[in-house]
C-alpha cells in the first residue's frame, strides 16, 4: 500500500543489524560525498573504483555498538575479503534504497508519495482554520 511506503520512507528505521551483529546505517548526503573522495583517492585503476567505493561507504555506515568498526576505506580493504565487502555493501544498498529512496533510483515511486503525503496532509487539516475562526469573529472598528 501507498500509505505503508509513506510511512517507511518518513519513519522507516536509519540503521538494520547485519548476520555478524554489527549495525549498518544509513549516510547523511555529507558522508556519501566523502566516501566518494576517499574511494578517489584509494582506486588507482578504473576496475577498482567500485570495490573501494563500496569499502569507503561501509567504512562510514558499519557500526559496533554505535562506534564505526573500521576508521577509512583503506581499512575495510585490509579488513575484510572481498566477498564480504560485497555482500555487505549489497545489503547495505538494498537497505538504504528501501528507507532511503532517491528520485534516481525509482523515480515512478517517489512523486506518488510525495503527492500522497502533500494531499493527505491537507485534507488532515480540513476545517481546522474554519473551526477555530468561527468560534472567534474578527473584531471591526476601533480598538481591534
Amino acid at each position: 500500500r501507498k500509505v505503508d511506503r509513506l510511512l517507511d520512507f518518513l519513519a522507516g528505521p536509519k540503521e538494520m543489524e547485519t548476520e555478524d551483529g554489527e549495525t549498518l546505517r544509513l549516510l547523511t548526503a555529507m558522508e556519501v560525498l566523502q566516501a566518494r573522495r576517499e574511494a578517489e583517492e584509494l582506486a588507482q585503476e578504473d576496475r577498482e573504483r567500485a570495490l573501494c567505493a563500496n569499502a569507503c561507504l561501509l567504512a562510514r555506515a558499519l557500526e559496533r555498538d554505535g562506534q564505526p568498526v573500521f576508521p577509512s576505506g583503506r581499512a575495510v580493504l585490509e579488513g575484510l575479503r572481498v566477498e564480504e565487502i560485497v555482500r555487505l555493501s549489497q545489503a547495505w544498498g538494498e537497505f538504504n534504497r528501501r528507507y532511503n529512496p532517491s528520485p534516481q533510483d525509482c523515480p515512478g515511486e517517489v512523486e506518488p508519495l510525495k503527492k500522497d503525503w502533500s494531499t493527505r496532509l491537507i485534507s488532515a487539516f480540513n476545517g481546522v482554520c474554519s473551526g477555530l475562526l468561527g468560534r472567534c469573529p474578527q473584531r471591526r472598528g476601533p480598538g481591534r
